[in-house]
């Protein structure tokens, strides 16, 4: 079993971003941008992905799909939908804080984060430090964002937690952020693997949905015994 058929197992059943699971269509525009903030504040608090993930579909099925229309719900009807999606323990507490970092949003850049990545100017600590300016943001929830979003703003890739990084670990694969990010381009080529160019641009697409695919097997152990049983 090489890694590269780790690799492709692990993707064909779990190779999905959580941006996408919560439906957002990430591009690099406002309103998915901030509908990806969101769903990291929520991702980054101890309770299941998958709690997460539901309640950030349910905020933006009652509208909260941009920061304008978070800060203009109520904080009871933040609760209510965050409440629908099982999201319930810490319903009150983020409620508040969405509220609060929509407005601060507004306030600092206008609601698009493509203002806050202009900032940083490529910088990651600078985009982290950013990131971590919003209420309920700390290090785990921009670690979130910039996995996810290095789909999208491909100066950050290749970018692997800590949390990704554990799961490589479980799966016997290498814990280099770039021969993670080789290993997610030879997964989606055909064989034989084409060969990137030197100085090709890193295509950041693949490694965040590795990267996504590899927290996966981080929190459930049954991930890592099935890929090995079919690699």
């Amino acid at each position: 079993m090489t890694a590269r058929d780790t690799v492709e197992v692990l993707l064909a059943d779990h190779g999905t971003t959580y941006a996408a699971e919560a439906g957002i269509r990430l591009r690099n525009t406002p309103q998915p941008l901030y509908q990806l903030l969101v769903l990291s504040d929520l991702l980054s608090a101890r309770i299941r992905a998958s709690v997460a993930v539901a309640a950030a579909r349910a905020l933006f099925a009652h509208g909260m799909r941009s920061p304008r229309r978070m800060a203009a719900a109520t904080w009871q009807q933040r609760v209510d939908a965050l409440g629908e999606g099982g999201y319930r323990r810490y319903d009150e507490r983020t409620a508040t804080q969405l509220g609060v970092g929509a407005q601060l949003l507004l306030d600092d850049y206008g609601g698009d984060l493509r203002r806050l990545r202009e900032e940083a100017h490529g910088d990651l600590d600078a985009l982290r430090a950013g990131l971590r300016r919003t209420p309920g943001i700390g290090p785990a929830g921009a670690d979130i964002f910039v996995r996810e979003v290095q789909a999208v703003w491909p100066e950050t890739a290749p970018y692997v937690d800590g949390k990704a990084l554990l799961g490589a670990e479980r799966l016997g694969l290498p814990t280099s952020p770039a021969q993670l990010a080789g290993l997610a381009e030879l997964a989606a080529s055909p064989r034989p693997a084409r060969q990137a160019g030197r100085g090709e641009p890193m295509d950041g697409h693949g490694i965040a949905v590795l990267a996504a695919a590899l927290v996966r097997a981080a929190l459930d152990k049954h991930i890592v015994d099935d890929v090995r049983a079919h690699a």
